[in-house]
């Protein structure tokens, strides 16, 4: 690559040390829902119909039984430290942290639940990289949520953080229907994807 394409280039040259959250917020004309993953930038593939319709289905069954102190907020960027701002699917957070309309970010510290709907090219940043963080940060719950056969109905992998080791550990997993009790009391028919 010769130095006059680099400068005809649409996107900027990385720094050195990879980019920061502040870059996240400050570089022009970043595709939406662009992420910070260990200082680089992620930008996000078209979604599938199921990604989008399971987004829906928990954010509406998240919000029928959601006490007071909780807001659930889709797809805002998580500031975790300066190097990694995720956005995931859909996080619920403290109520207090919601500052307005024009928000753009939550801070890992207000964050209670976050969930990631597993895209195929996102799996391995879904499976492992993202949770990893999530659980450095001291998020105490984590919803893996898959496609599974034969109904393409939603499966949910529900995760704790452990206080001992500091890592997530597998509570659960739910195929026609959630229903737990933190970090709230919650009840959701999974099957209802269908009529999305």
């Amino acid at each position: 690559m010769t130095a006059e394409s680099v400068e005809q280039s649409r996107w900027p040259m990385p720094p050195t040390d990879g980019y920061t959250v502040d870059d996240l917020f400050t570089l022009p004309d970043l595709p939406p829902h662009t992420e910070l993953i260990d200082g680089s930038l992620v930008l996000v593939s078209p979604q599938r119909y199921f990604h989008f319709t399971a987004i829906d289905l928990l954010v509406s069954g998240l919000r029928r039984t959601i006490p007071s102190d909780f807001k659930v907020a889709r797809e805002m960027t998580v500031v975790l430290d300066r190097r990694n701002g995720p956005e995931p699917d859909i996080s619920v957070v403290r109520a207090e942290a919601k500052k307005g309309p024009l928000q753009t970010r939550f801070m890992g510290e207000d964050v209670v639940m976050a969930v990631e709907v597993v895209s195929p090219e996102s799996e391995s940043r879904d499976r492992h990289t993202k949770p990893h963080k999530y659980a450095a940060a001291g998020i105490r719950h984590f919803w893996l949520v898959d496609m599974a056969n034969p109904n393409l109905h939603p499966v949910i992998e529900v995760y704790e953080l452990a206080h001992v080791t500091g890592t997530y550990a597998l509570t659960g997993i739910y195929h026609d229907r959630i229903k737990v009790d933190v970090p709230y009391a919650i009840d959701i028919d999974l099957t209802a994807i269908d009529e999305l």
